[in-house]
């Protein structure tokens, strides 16, 4: 199944033990602690969560050894060092601190990277808007040239230093970035590494990019994430010129276009492509080469096999520039908007599809928005798969790179938002200017997954100015995907575009709880009508709850006071069934009498801390769904579909 998970294990001992804090099961955002005679005798302790998942105990008992697995399969080295496990952390008082760097000095508590400071996996689970971290590595006799400092993603702005030195810093809390710190380091002996992270959440008047997040949660807001919530790790690259990034849009034609970005930023350098047969992954089946910074296109012969999700076959990828080789990956498909008898159609590989799966907000109780693992992470996506749906609308987060890779072999349709905003304020001219900014890295960082199929740009009108940036946003995002994603301008309502009579993006996307209104001739505020110039599609719907034992429920007071504001409650697990059940039907029944509907999102995959509407509870223990009910009326959506172009 595409790369072999043979992963290094974590390679840095850091040799402080492990405990078990003895705390009542308040969850975390506590001031509760063990405490210690000196910062020197701190050690990890979890504080344990609201909710414990099968994955909790596992994570915690063996603290050097978190998520061990490369970060970036799309663009994979051997030679790497894994510095997730237990660092030092400190709580700052402003952003004044930065101005006196703890070299040399031991902070006050321990933390286990990558959970993210709020979480009980992190053993602080407090929230600290401005925090210390630190920690020491050595550089590996193996990295003989230069080394690359890597951040899978840290929320919210981020200054490095190493050895004392500052290297860098980063805005924003769910894209990666590198440092090339070869200069900083020491091969010989011990290094040290210490990070100042500001993350103001919706706190501070500040608006960023921060999708469910509230430093006060309440119902379908969350608790919030702040520090670093992905893998850190160091890598050795060659000291002439390196790949940067690897970028290939693979189509079911089996034309590539290819873009190589390297060191050099010269395009005077050959990039050596090869594919690899996914049934012998030791045989090259087709080899090229062009040049590096810049796009080039070529056609893989003899044809590959299209992905899908029925036939989910991902290509691996070796590239070479100079003394660097990379691994990567790679599925030829298409995706376009079509007319199929008149209608707007999503079409898969020039075959019309209908996209249906949940809403996905890929929380955790135990980490937040670090699953507790891979393994964790995976089983959301492979639970949808079983059920016999075919898609996943990834809400208003970005998942690691090793998800989207997951859903590509499994494979899962992926339509990936843009971190909204905050619902609650609007942003001024240089917030905009900076969300815009995030806009375009994440696009374009994201855009060479495969199973990701199409972005949305704006959720439910949050952050979004009455101007209707939408308009000008679409055109340049779908010329930034070159026709390898579609573009869904507004999900829900706030479609300025459409009120003044420029409809943009690819879709038509209607929010209604709990039953739907997909491509009909009847609409509900704050939705407009359906006017047949777009693909017609539910963008949110269903969204019934059913309450469960407070052994699977977030154990916060605030949160069970709001478990009443889901769209609706049933009394047992057959009503919530029989409900939802009909509330698909119905859907079946609009594509099958209005014949516009081209997919819909159900809400959603698992309760979330307020919200009791999941198939799954939040802990993944209880599955509330009839199986063979629910595989039946998926099925029967489908051949509705097919039956209706």
């Amino acid at each position: 199944m595409g790369f072999s998970r043979s992963w290094l294990v974590n390679a840095l001992a850091f040799g402080l033990l492990s405990v078990h804090a003895q705390l009542p099961k308040n969850g975390g955002l506590t001031d509760e602690r063990p405490t210690y005679g000196s910062p020197e005798e701190a050690v990890y302790a979890p504080v344990e969560p609201k909710l414990k998942t099968q994955w909790t105990d596992g994570v915690a008992a063996d603290p050097d050894n978190v998520w061990p697995e490369y970060p970036r399969p799309g663009l994979q080295r051997d030679n790497w060092l894994n510095l997730n496990g237990v660092w030092e952390f400190q709580s700052a008082n402003s952003s004044d601190d930065i101005s006196n760097v703890p070299v040399g000095t031991t902070l006050e508590q321990r933390i286990l990277v990558p959970f993210c400071i709020e979480s009980g996996l992190s053993g602080v689970a407090v929230q600290s808007p401005f925090s210390w971290y630190r920690t020491s590595f050595n550089i590996p006799e193996s990295f003989e040239e230069n080394v690359i400092l890597h951040f899978a993603a840290v929320d919210y702005e981020t200054t490095v230093f190493v050895n004392g030195e500052q290297v860098g810093s980063h805005t924003g809390g769910f894209d990666k970035f590198w440092f090339d710190v070869t200069e900083y380091v020491n091969k010989d002996s011990e290094n040290e590494l210490i990070l100042f992270v500001y993350d103001p959440t919706d706190d501070f008047d500040e608006v960023i990019p921060l999708g469910k997040q509230r430093v006060v949660p309440s119902h379908i807001f969350y608790t919030p994430c702040s520090g670093v919530w992905q893998t850190v790790s160091i890598e050795a690259v060659p000291a002439s010129e390196y790949i940067t990034s690897i970028q290939l849009l693979a189509a079911a034609d089996g034309s590539v276009t290819a873009t190589i970005g390297t060191s050099s930023n010269s395009s005077s350098s050959s990039a050596d492509i090869s594919f690899y047969d996914p049934a012998n992954p030791s045989s090259i089946i087709f080899s090229t080469s062009g040049s590096t910074n810049e796009a080039f296109t070529f056609t893989v012969d003899p044809a590959p096999s299209v992905w899908s999700p029925d036939t989910p076959v991902v290509y691996n990828v070796s590239v070479t520039v100079g003394d660097d080789v990379a691994r990567s990956y790679t599925a030829f498909r298409t995706v376009e908007r079509a007319e199929v008898n008149g209608v707007p159609r999503y079409l898969l590989n020039g075959q019309p599809i209908f996209q249906f799966g949940p809403l996905d907000q890929g929380w955790w109780p135990d980490g937040l928005h670090t699953p507790p693992s891979y393994e964790a992470m995976i089983f959301d996506i492979q639970y949808v798969k079983d059920l016999g749906m075919n898609f996943i609308r990834k809400h208003i987060k970005v998942e690691p790179d090793t998800y989207y890779w997951a859903a590509a072999n499994i494979g899962v349709l992926v339509m990936q938002d843009m971190p909204a905003l905050s619902d609650a304020r609007k942003p001024n001219a240089e917030q905009q200017t900076e969300w815009e900014r995030q806009l375009e890295v994440l696009f374009k960082s994201l855009m060479g997954f495969p199973a990701i199929t199409s972005f949305v740009i704006y959720n439910e009108g949050w952050g979004q100015l009455s101007s209707g940036p939408e308009v000008y946003l679409a055109p340049r995002v779908a010329e930034w995907l070159q026709g390898h994603q579609l573009v869904n301008a507004v999900s829900g309502w706030n479609d300025y575009g459409q009120i003044n009579g420029t409809s943009v993006g690819d879709f038509h996307d209607n929010h209604h709880y709990s039953s739907p209104q997909c491509g009909t001739p009847f609409s509900s505020l704050a939705s407009l009508p359906y006017l047949g110039d777009r693909i017609g599609f539910q963008g949110e719907f269903g969204g019934v709850g059913v309450n469960t034992t407070i052994d699977h429920l977030w154990n916060d007071v605030e949160a069970i006071r709001d478990i009443p504001q889901t769209y609706e409650i049933d009394a047992t697990v057959d009503v919530w069934n029989y409900r939802a059940l009909r509330v698909i039907e119905e859907l079946r029944e609009q594509t099958e009498m209005f014949g516009a509907c081209n997919g819909a999102v159900y809400t959603q995959t698992t309760d979330v801390e307020g919200e009791v509407n999941g198939f799954l509870t939040y802990d993944r223990a209880e599955d509330h769904v009839d199986h063979e009910k629910w595989e039946a009326a998926i099925a029967a959506l489908y051949e509705t579909f097919a039956a209706s172009l």
